[in-house]
């Protein structure tokens, strides 16, 4: 009995051994085919707007919208993944990458890109991503901060090899074959999917919310109604309305975290604002050298060079950040690195001829790195897991509005002053910006806490701190409480 218990408890537990480690290996593939898709838009930014006469603004939106419908459509991929299951919304979520590819292959306006290219494949990767960062979490406990490091790396396989192929795609069959080829390419996010089998632990499935529990007194207020032939009240109705929406907000949008939680709350604020400026040079890059003079194929070249460091880093910044030194600091290393990004771009400003640009891509992969190995692991250790996918959902949502008008308002500016330093310095004000708005908060709010539980040790024991005229044996103190990590949610 005991042997067999024993047994069922390990098959129970599959974290941290056998098959997770084959998730993470999906996990990685779909990061690069999803997160690190976008990077190869810039590539066909200029033949886009040659074809279809667009200006900067205009040809800006495209990825604009596939971005931020990739980072905010988390609020319907937790109510995917709470209803189906993370496998589900994933290979949902290659499929409809893979249509809206193929669509995009045959449109014949920039705006119908916005919604094949723009929305459909942007929502099919924003399931296959984020129902796939979900999971993770519950095949990892004590690797889990390795575990979305290694995993982060697919974004820096995708910069490094998305690019390199689009170009030679681009230069041999024009980017309508390209975009057909990609969908093909995209829909191996189901073969992703399929290798994410459910997780069954002792207690019911994490993958499988439970049903809601009936509000007390409910059921059978409605069974009399029924039974007395009567329907109930109009007012009685929308007043249930009103609840099961404001019940369906906190769930899958987090309101009542971010309300309570001030970790969670600077967090996401500051990550918003970052946004507007974090996706800029990817999108301005290759078109700010070819601008400039510098070859199409060296141009593509740069970001290429940006995701082949990231390979290495991001490993290495996941072990460093895992260490114990860093438990409830890592937000510091988050700050620090955005704040890395945002002094970069001063580089570019100095001079556009390639050697130069190979610099700041060097430097800037590194300090990316930082952000991408750690923006999911602070937001775990923000709130708690049982909460994880409805705070990731209100995280995305709203920095996928910056992510939105940050491009396109930047072209815009580009269009009115024919000038792309203005790219760069945009991107430099919001990442320093945000850098020491989520440091130095984090800062005060950690000393905040403190100084609480200094006052409610002194309050729950006031005999320790009286003074007392007879001297008395010494007493081994009891060791003192551990520092209340600021981040959990209240």
């Amino acid at each position: 009995m005991s042997q067999g218990g024993a047994v069922a408890r390990e098959a129970a537990k599959p974290q941290d051994q056998g098959w997770a480690w084959m998730v993470l290996l999906a996990a990685v593939l779909l990061q690069g085919l999803t997160l690190g898709f976008p990077s190869c838009i810039g590539i066909f930014f200029t033949d886009l707007q040659h074809d279809f006469q667009a200006s900067n603004s205009e040809t800006s939106w495209f990825p604009s919208i596939m971005v931020a419908v990739l980072h905010g459509g988390g609020p319907l991929c937790s109510i995917l993944v709470k209803r189906f299951g993370c496998r589900f919304a994933v290979m949902l979520g290659g499929l409809l990458s893979g249509v809206g590819m193929v669509s995009s292959s045959f449109c014949k306006s920039i705006r119908q890109l916005y919604l094949t290219a723009g929305l459909i494949t942007g929502l099919g990767s924003c399931f296959s991503f984020q129902a796939g960062v979900t999971v993770l979490g519950y095949y990892f406990v004590r690797w889990r901060t390795l575990a979305n490091a290694i995993a982060s790396t697919g974004v820096s396989l995708g910069f490094t090899l998305w690019p390199l192929l689009s170009q030679y795609l681009l230069d041999e069959m024009g980017w309508r074959n390209t975009f057909l080829i990609f969908g093909g390419i995209l829909l191996n996010c189901c073969v992703c999917g399929a290798i994410m089998r459910p997780v069954h632990l002792t207690s019911g499935s994490p993958l499988q919310s439970p049903k809601p529990a009936e509000e007390p007194g409910r059921g059978a207020e409605e069974g009399a109604q029924l039974t007395n032939g009567t329907s109930p009240h109009p007012e009685l109705q929308q007043q249930t309305r009103r609840t099961t929406c404001f019940q369906m907000l906190q769930k899958y949008l987090a309101f009542d975290i971010f309300c309570q939680n001030k970790g969670y709350q600077i967090y996401t604020i500051g990550v918003t604002w970052m946004m507007m400026g974090f996706a800029l040079p990817h999108v301005y890059l290759v078109p700010y050298a070819i601008h400039n003079g510098v070859e199409e194929r060296r141009a593509a070249l740069l970001i290429s060079v940006i995701g082949f460091i990231n390979i290495f880093i991001r490993p290495l910044t996941g072990l460093l950040s895992g260490h114990r030194v860093f438990t409830g600091r890592r937000i510091y290393l988050f700050s620090l690195a955005v704040l890395l990004c945002g002094l970069s771009n001063f580089i570019c400003v100095i001079s556009a001829e390639f050697s130069v640009l190979i610099i700041y891509c060097l430097i800037l992969s590194i300090a990316m790195s930082g952000v991408g190995a750690l923006t999911f692991q602070v937001l775990m250790d923000v709130v708690e897991m049982d909460r994880f996918s409805s705070a990731l959902g209100l995280f995305t949502v709203l920095e996928s509005i910056t992510l939105l008008i940050g491009p396109p308002l930047t072209g815009l500016l580009v269009d009115i002053t024919s000038d792309f330093h203005y790219v760069f310095y945009n991107s430099s004000f919001f990442l320093i910006s945000a850098a020491l708005f989520m440091g130095l908060s984090f800062c005060a709010l950690e000393k905040k806490t403190k100084l609480k539980e200094a006052s409610k040790v002194l309050l729950d024991n006031p005999s320790r701190y009286q003074y007392r005229e007879v001297p008395a044996e010494l007493q081994p103190e009891s060791q003192s409480p551990p520092a209340v990590v600021y981040i959990t949610s209240v």
